[in-house]
């Protein structure tokens, strides 16, 4: 990657990387003459307006939790992604800072969407993470800031948090507001579209072909009722199949996209692009309809991650008599077996209360807990302990 001492200045990184395999099959004594033969190819952005915040986002935005180097966040922004969602619980606290240098100059032509804190929910601690992340970015004010990971919609209505997240609107240190749920999603959205108030302007949202059907009839409520909706997930996990000798193939990420692009109730998507030949082949979805060969790959793959893809929906727990974070760990797990994100994976699995952890399932001698959609919630329970001990 580029530093002040390498060799190679930004362009020429940039198109070795978006010459993909083909970098790799020259080797280094070919790079240069490959480099200034190489160039990006462009895609005509596609926007849809971002709710009742007004903001005309890209349908394709980028998701930067996987991203550890801003070079690649950088060339999307190029290709005319305008819209960069982050939290400083990402890669163990680089993501705002990889963020920051990767919009540094072109701020005024860039969305920035961050997160406070997933256990932050006083006024001192929702101010102390904005100012936080304003100087990690190192930028004026933020876009869209949310509040991170609700798993009930109360969480939403905490007079501290409105309060807070209203001061530092008015102190001009954010512009909007959003929230963002992984478990019981169509409860918590649709809290959100009920608050008599409309205090969030957002939600974020595990979005895919797997889907429960409630989660899309509360993205359709959502959107109807003028709140952006911003799809997350997108990808299914990003399995290794059983049918294959590798991870998620580029058809198959397309696919996902076109999917979730397709919902017009969507606002924008935020895949984590991690490298630079996923940001081309991603920005050149952008605009494409859904096909018939795409939904037979959707089907496949869906098949092939059946017995161990958990939809996150939270209603196992209702049946666990210990109150064991079930769908939270099913999310650690994925980070680790599908994404292949040890850290971020050992992170979600750490902000579990002790009481709700995997462990806590040695006490019983059976597990009553049950998945609607029959997922071994004991071999699940096991993986984790074995995974995160």
């Amino acid at each position: 990657m580029e530093s002040s001492n390498s060799p190679l200045n930004r362009r020429t990184f940039l198109k070795i990387g978006l010459a993909g395999a083909a970098a790799t099959a020259v080797g280094a004594g070919g790079i240069r003459e490959l480099a200034a033969s190489s160039s990006p190819q462009s895609s005509q952005p596609v926007y849809r307006t971002l709710g009742r915040t007004g903001l005309k986002v890209t349908t394709l935005s980028f998701g930067a939790m996987l991203t550890p180097e801003f070079e690649v966040i950088r060339t999307g922004l190029d290709m005319g992604i305008n819209y960069v969602d982050t939290a400083r619980v990402y890669l163990g606290g680089r993501s705002e800072e990889i963020v920051g240098k990767a919009i540094k100059g072109i701020r005024d032509k860039v969305y920035v969407a961050t997160k406070t804190q997933p256990k932050s929910n006083t006024k001192e601690a929702i101010i102390k993470d904005v100012e936080t992340s304003l100087s990690n970015l190192q930028i004026d004010y933020i876009d869209l800031i949310q509040l991170h990971n609700l798993d009930s919609p109360q969480r939403a209505f905490i007079p501290e948090v409105r309060e807070a997240y209203l001061r530092l609107k008015a102190q001009g240190k954010v512009r909007f507001f959003g929230i963002t749920t992984h478990t019981n999603q169509a409860a918590v959205i649709n809290g959100v579209v009920d608050d008599p108030e409309k205090f969030f302007d957002t939600i974020q949202v595990a979005y895919n072909f797997k889907s429960d059907p409630a989660v899309k009839e509360a993205i359709a409520r959502a959107s109807a009722a003028g709140l952006g909706v911003i799809a997350m997930k997108i990808q299914m996990g990003g399995y290794k199949t059983r049918e294959e000798a590798k991870a998620l193939t580029p058809d198959q990420a397309a696919a996902n996209l076109k999917w979730v692009l397709q919902d017009k109730n969507v606002t924008n998507a935020i895949p984590g692009m991690r490298t630079l030949e996923q940001v081309k082949q991603m920005v050149s979805v952008m605009g494409t309809k859904l096909t018939k060969t795409d939904e037979r790959i959707l089907q496949g793959y869906a098949r092939a991650i059946d017995s161990y893809y958990c939809r996150h929906c939270g209603q196992c727990e209702g049946t666990c008599p210990k109150g064991v974070a079930i769908s939270t760990i099913n999310r650690a797990l994925m980070y680790y077996e599908g994404y292949k994100v040890p850290q971020l994976a050992k992170e979600t699995y750490q902000e579990i209360p002790a009481q709700a952890l995997a462990s806590t399932c040695l006490s019983c001698s059976t597990c009553v807990a049950r998945c609607v959609r029959g997922l071994n919630i004991s071999r699940k329970m096991a993986q984790a302990r074995a995974t995160f001990a």
